[in-house]
């Protein structure tokens, strides 16, 4: 992981509201990125275009585009995709969360949210795109196989009977973490230290709606992880 990487990241804002948009710019100055704001789906990605980013802060309400239709266009620039893109929004239902989650989104903050918990959201995505691009020397490849489900951790790539599957960071994260540990009951605070690191701010209904979403993504390999009730979840391969 390149630390000097993940200090000197550039952080694009998409909020409509300007005092969020100036609480967060107080809240980031410590951190030594570069920030770029823009109050609507249009202007960030222009800025996005003129500029790049190494992480997208996206409200989805936003006027005109909305925040789940600047994500899809995002998404559909292969250049682009790689980039990790936390939601913040006011809708905290999950019809509305797992939507952007299966749109590629990596993470999301429900409104009202503490600044320090964005910025340890942040810098865990940050993180995890810089160990990504660290794995492609070809040092450590691993491919892991469960049925028709196979995961390579150099290329990051997923596929269902040879067939592509798209995962964000955080979801092909998960997957790696089930796959590689088959048959054992993980409780969510052991997920969420696995894929997050030990800390995280993120509560046990947000792992929930993280694993449905992937689940919905993985279609009928979905079936795979399982849930324990009143522990959490298992990764088992298809009989």
């Amino acid at each position: 992981m390149d630390k000097a990487a993940v200090d000197k990241a550039v952080v694009l804002i998409i909020e409509d509201d300007p005092e969020i948009q100036e609480m967060l710019a107080l809240a980031f100055s410590g951190e030594g990125w570069k920030l770029q704001r823009a109050a609507t789906g249009e202007d960030g990605l222009g800025l996005l275009e003129a500029h790049g980013a190494d992480c997208i802060i996206l409200d989805i309400m936003l006027p005109g585009m909305d925040g789940l239709k600047t994500l899809k266009k995002i998404k559909a620039e292969a250049r682009f995709k790689g980039i990790p893109v936390i939601l913040a929004t006011a809708k905290g239902e999950d019809p509305d969360i797992v939507a952007g989650l299966e749109l590629g989104a990596d993470d999301y903050v429900v409104k009202p949210y503490s600044p320090r918990v964005l910025i340890a959201r942040i810098r865990a995505a940050l993180r995890r795109i810089e160990e990504a691009k660290s794995s492609g020397d070809g040092a450590g490849r691993e491919l892991w196989r469960a049925g028709k489900l196979t995961l390579d951790t150099l290329r990051h790539e997923v596929s269902w009977e040879g067939k592509a599957l798209e995962l964000s960071a955080t979801e092909f994260a998960m997957l790696l973490h089930f796959m590689s540990h088959p048959d054992i009951v993980f409780s969510r605070n052991r997920i969420i230290s696995a894929v997050h690191g030990p800390d995280y701010p993120v509560t046990d209904r947000s792992v929930d709606v993280q694993v449905l979403a992937l689940r919905k993504k993985l279609g009928k390999a979905g079936e795979m992880i399982e849930t324990i009730r009143g522990v959490g979840y298992r990764f088992k391969e298809a009989e």
